[in-house]
């Protein structure tokens, strides 16, 4: 089987735009979930809805893919499932070490959706010694003193940090001269990496916050709705999704 460091998904080869590539999972969530209720076909709209987006973005998203569907039928969704887990590079092995078992990275060690997305933890790093050796979700934890050679060994290009945030960039930089060239961080803090290496930040208080912004918004609509004795404004599933920058995308598939 092959593994991250022989092969990478050819998207941007393809000038697929970074946005397309930011809701390619969540239409291959949406078509999985149809593949398993046996589904043949869906429709741009159907399809649209389940994956919380417009269905005419949808369809300039898939003109990427250079599948535009058979008119009156649809698209055929374990064709569309192979294409965009091809594009995703889910059609092979992406060996991941995770660095920080904590509370955090203990969860993560433990979701099950990385093996079924084409995923394997290779490793599960952790700077304490007491931690050495102890399994988690089945896997037995070693020591940072040996990130360089697991790397290695298991042919890593992707690390996935869930330290403290003052630990998380000398960690970010091992991992770089280790090899790795995608990093998915959990740490609250920014990374400073090279040309050439990617890093996709997760920071769930800022997520918090961008939540509180539009609860206060709400409320300020419904106070105001009220005084004018007016309905409040009612949203969609997608415009609810809507930040200053777009739609957000997930972040994890649930």
């Amino acid at each position: 089987m092959a593994t991250g460091r022989t092969h990478r998904p050819a998207t941007r080869s393809r000038g697929i735009p970074e946005a397309t590539v930011a809701r390619l999972p969540l239409y291959l969530r949406a078509l999985t979930a149809l593949s398993e209720r046996s589904v043949p076909t869906v429709s741009s709209e159907e399809l649209a809805v389940a994956a919380g987006v417009n269905s005419a973005k949808l369809r300039k998203d898939f003109s990427y893919l250079g599948s535009y569907g058979t008119r009156g039928v649809g698209y055929d969704v374990e064709y569309l499932v192979y294409q965009i887990s091809r594009e995703l590079g889910l059609t092979q092995d992406w060996p991941v070490v995770i660095v920080g078992i904590g509370n955090l990275g203990a969860a993560l060690a433990n979701y099950g959706g990385f093996a079924s997305r084409g995923f394997r933890v290779a490793a599960l790093i952790d700077a304490d010694p007491e931690m050495a050796g102890k399994p988690v979700a089945g896997i037995p934890v070693q020591h940072t003193d040996e990130l360089e050679r697991i790397i290695s060994d298991n042919g890593v290009s992707i690390g996935v940090i869930a330290t403290p945030a003052g630990g998380a960039q000398q960690v970010c930089e091992r991992l770089v001269a280790a090899g790795v060239t995608s990093i998915l961080n959990f740490a609250p803090t920014v990374l400073t990496v090279p040309d050439g290496v990617d890093v996709r930040k997760v920071d769930l208080s800022i997520e918090l916050q961008i939540l509180a912004f539009h609860e206060q918004r709400k409320a300020g609509e419904e106070a105001a709705a009220a005084q004018a004795g007016t309905p409040p404004p009612v949203r969609s599933t997608a415009e609810s999704r809507k930040g200053p920058d777009g739609e957000v995308p997930a972040v994890m598939p649930a």
